[in-house]
């Protein structure tokens, strides 16, 4: 970029490199704007007969152009770009939805200084409208060669934010307890439905059951097969492993075991396991109180039906202490 002081009568098409105030105080044109024919007179008029612009230079990108395109190969899914100004890029979410960030690409992307980008957490939920991610590039004008590195990285290894969405999403609820499952309930519900309310959804499908190995296998049994996109198990027990009732119920049902143990406190004791395409989430203590712990970490990308990993579990462990 070149900036200059010109006469006003030449500024047509450069961008002003400084905002602009009338006597009163009140803004007149703002940094970055690109000034017109009709800007002209305003300023001549204002009395003003120099303005300190700036050009673009063979090989820039202007600021407006580079963010656009950055924002629109950065993601997939429920999301709109809405540009800013000031050389900036914004992305909303369309739907209520689960984010998913590649952040190793992210980090990459970051080093290259022409162009920033920040996003929402990765597993998040966002509400339809809501701010997801933001692009913002250098004053003015972005190099070009960097500019087309970003947008090949994001061709070859991308999307880095996949905004997700909820479709109609449906919840399987097992209360269960060593006496009698409705106990478990009377204790838990309340909290259950909070915990859910958050994300906008329900209980669709409830259950209590004795804390015993046919109990509890058949009524994870009879859950999965309303297909929810998630069954949660909230028991008064706390289990020492996969050998405990819980455990040994998900492994009669043909469940495959993905993960026990967390890196979340609370929730460190959770056990998540897939009958097919159904997720079974056991998170003993969980369901006592309504502040953040694993399950709120684990629900949004259920919910949008994304199989969670045991690797996906390993790395919540960074801001992994909630409480």
């Amino acid at each position: 970029m070149k900036a200059q002081t010109v006469d006003v009568k030449s500024s047509s098409g450069r961008i002003l490199c400084c905002t602009i105030f009338r006597s009163s105080g009140k803004k007149l044109l703002a940094k970055g704007h690109l000034i017109s024919e009709d800007d002209i007179r305003i300023l001549e008029s204002e009395g003003m007969d120099k303005v300190w612009v700036t050009e673009l230079e063979e090989g820039e990108i202007g600021e407006d152009d580079a963010v656009s395109t950055v924002a629109g190969e950065m993601g997939c899914g429920c999301y709109e770009i809405r540009l800013a100004a000031g050389g900036r890029a914004n992305l909303h979410a369309t739907e209520n939805c689960c984010l998913l960030v590649d952040d190793e690409l992210l980090r990459q992307l970051n080093c290259i200084s022409s162009v920033v980008i920040a996003t929402a957490l990765n597993f998040s939920f966002a509400l339809a409208g809501q701010r997801i991610a933001t692009v913002k590039s250098a004053p003015f004008a972005v190099a070009k060669d960097q500019l087309e590195t970003i947008v090949s990285m994001l061709r070859e290894r991308g999307p880095i934010i996949q905004a997700r969405p909820m479709k109609a999403p449906a919840v399987g609820v097992l209360y269960s307890d060593p006496l009698a499952g409705d106990r478990a309930r009377q204790l838990f519900e309340n909290i259950m439905k909070q915990r859910l309310e958050r994300f906008g959804v329900g209980a669709n499908f409830v259950l209590a059951c004795t804390e015993e190995d046919g109990a509890v296998s058949r009524a994870l049994q009879h859950l999965v097969r309303s297909k929810p996109s998630l069954v949660l198990v909230a028991s008064t027990t706390a289990p020492a492993g996969p050998e405990d009732v819980v455990g040994r119920a998900m492994t009669h049902i043909g469940c495959l075991l993905e993960r026990f143990l967390a890196p979340v406190e609370p929730g460190n004791l959770l056990m998540l396991g897939y009958k097919d395409e159904v997720p079974i989430v056991s998170a003993p203590g969980c369901f006592r109180s309504a502040k953040p712990n694993v399950v709120d970490l684990l629900l949004p990308p259920l919910l949008a039906r994304y199989r969670v990993t045991s690797w996906e579990v390993a790395t919540l462990g960074h801001g992994g202490l909630l409480g």
